[in-house]
């Protein structure tokens, strides 16, 4: 039987651009949806690359089963996404449209949604803005904050963030 341990090993190694044997994690979760456990205790792994990418591998396998990660989705919700390292940032903005929240878990994913949305790192802007967009559909209170951020994402010198601001404004018809 894979254990934590056993996880860990696997993705242990590199550096910030490696995401050293996470295949092979994601097929043995895969085989064995259990290990989604291991895995999401990963995410508090005093190794910050070994702890990026457990969420990582967590939000792709929400992806295709949310409901196997559901039972561990609060780890979104806590330090990790307050990080100083924008990788894990990123998975966890990503992830947060992909679940189900109560409300009052809603109140923190729109809370790190908007913090996440003026982070320095490009990709954490761009990614918190898509997923503000996402709740935004259920919850038009907060359309005018999407708006506002789409035009500021226009006028930008970035590429990434005006393609972003295309799409959002392409899947909410804007």
């Amino acid at each position: 039987m894979t254990s934590r341990s056993d996880l860990r090993r696997l993705l242990t190694g590199g550096d910030r651009r490696s995401i050293a044997q996470s295949d092979r994690v994601r097929a043995l979760v895969e085989k064995d949806p259990k290990l989604v456990a291991e895995l999401a205790g990963l995410t508090e792994d005093t190794d910050w690359l070994i702890s990026q990418r457990a969420f990582d591998l967590l939000e792709k396998i929400a992806q295709d089963h949310a409901d196997w990660i559901e039972p561990h989705k609060r780890i979104f919700l806590g330090p990790g996404a307050g990080s100083d390292k924008w990788e894990v940032r990123l998975q966890i903005v990503r992830a947060l449209p992909l679940f189900k929240w109560s409300a009052k878990d809603l109140v923190r994913v729109k809370a790190i949604l908007l913090e996440n949305i003026v982070y320095p790192q490009t990709f954490v802007k761009a990614w918190a803005l898509d997923s503000l967009a996402t709740f935004a559909l259920k919850d038009v209170q907060l359309m005018p904050i999407v708006h506002h951020h789409l035009e500021v994402f226009d006028r930008s010198d970035s590429k990434a963030l005006q393609a972003r601001s295309r799409k959002i404004r392409e899947r909410l018809q804007l």
